[in-house]
């Protein structure tokens, strides 16, 4: 069997940590075992964003990912014409253009299989809509350049010690109860279950269901969501032969013993979810999307603006990303 194609890289916003630690990511291709991969972008700006952090390094153009692979062994693949002043620490406009012209065009490669899948950098979600971005971040931009419901994209983040997935994402935390159901819950659930047998090699994953409410509403004292929303939908999971657990009160599901009976948490809203991850796994989390017909990860973290060209920001978490969106296209080829 041949191996998959490498993948795509776009920049995030040329103006964060995103263009050097693609740069320290190749650097370190060997050492972290990473698959072929090629940066969306001008190969100025990322050479300069590799010198900014010290890096010796070579930057080459490549005309089509076809010639990633060959390409990668001894120089970064890069591909793209367009061209952006590198400015670290200092968004603007043309900054957001060139994000999304990179993200754009690394999910086209992706969707026509000539990327076995995408690795997004960080953006900033605000420059981007000064250019008139609509959606409301990456995973729905790729959720929708595939062709997939936006509530079917679903976004797990994934470290080393923990797996967990927020079922609200980005609302008010006084809108949760109003977005929560047991049809979200049960939809979402199936999609996580099926994406770890396929992505992941977890035939049958165990889901652990984390309450809303302290003590999981304890018998309804707290609140009445478990028991009216939550139950109900793992009782549906349960009768689909899904190995499902829960409600589990939140404040001891992330507890080292607990974390070893299940292979990812679904969490009622945002922090609930990121807060465990990003204190066990901040510098190797990885932002991942189920149930797209396409590979994609992110590193979990941000633009970092304040840190960018000053060669500070970690790389574990670019290289973990890149590392597993491999390990997931390869696991896609073999089926």
């Amino acid at each position: 069997m041949s191996a998959p194609a490498p993948l795509a890289i776009s920049l995030g916003d040329p103006a964060g940590i995103g263009p050097e630690l693609i740069a320290e990511a190749w650097q370190r291709r060997d050492s972290s075992q990473l698959p072929a991969f090629f940066a969306v972008g001008p190969a100025q700006l990322l050479r300069e964003a590799a010198a900014a952090r010290g890096l010796d390094i070579e930057v080459r153009s490549i005309a089509s990912p076809a010639e990633a692979a060959e390409t990668f062994t001894s120089a970064l693949p890069v591909l793209g014409s367009e061209n952006c002043a590198f400015r670290p620490g200092k968004p603007d406009d043309q900054g957001a253009s060139l994000a999304l012209a990179s993200l754009t065009r690394a999910t086209n490669f992706a969707i026509d299989g000539t990327a076995s899948g995408i690795v997004t950098g960080p953006v900033a979600k605000t420059q981007l809509a000064r250019i008139g971005f609509t959606q409301p971040g990456q995973t729905e931009f790729v959720a929708d350049a595939c062709g997939v419901a936006r509530e079917d994209a679903v976004m797990m983040l994934a470290g080393p010690s923990l797996r967990t997935v927020p079922l609200t994402i980005h609302c008010a935390l006084a809108e949760v109860p109003g977005q929560l159901s047991a049809e979200l819950i049960v939809r979402r659930a199936r999609i996580v279950a099926q994406a770890l047998a396929c992505d992941f090699a977890l035939e049958r994953a165990r889901l652990a269901i984390c309450g809303l409410n302290p003590h999981a509403g304890e018998d309804g004292r707290f609140g009445d969501e478990e028991t009216r929303i939550i139950i109900p939908a793992i009782e549906m999971l349960r009768s689909e032969g899904l190995d499902v657990t829960g409600p589990h009160p939140a404040d001891a599901l992330f507890a080292p013993h607990e974390r070893a009976r299940y292979d990812a948490a679904l969490c009622m809203y945002h922090d609930q979810a990121l807060i465990p991850i990003k204190a066990l796994d901040f510098d190797q989390g990885v932002n991942v999307t189920l149930g797209l017909p396409i590979v994609r990860t992110s590193p979990d973290h941000g633009t970092a603006f304040s840190i960018a060209g000053k060669n500070q920001a970690d790389p574990g978490a670019m290289i973990a990303a890149i590392r597993m969106a491999g390990e997931c296209a390869a696991r896609r080829a073999r089926l």
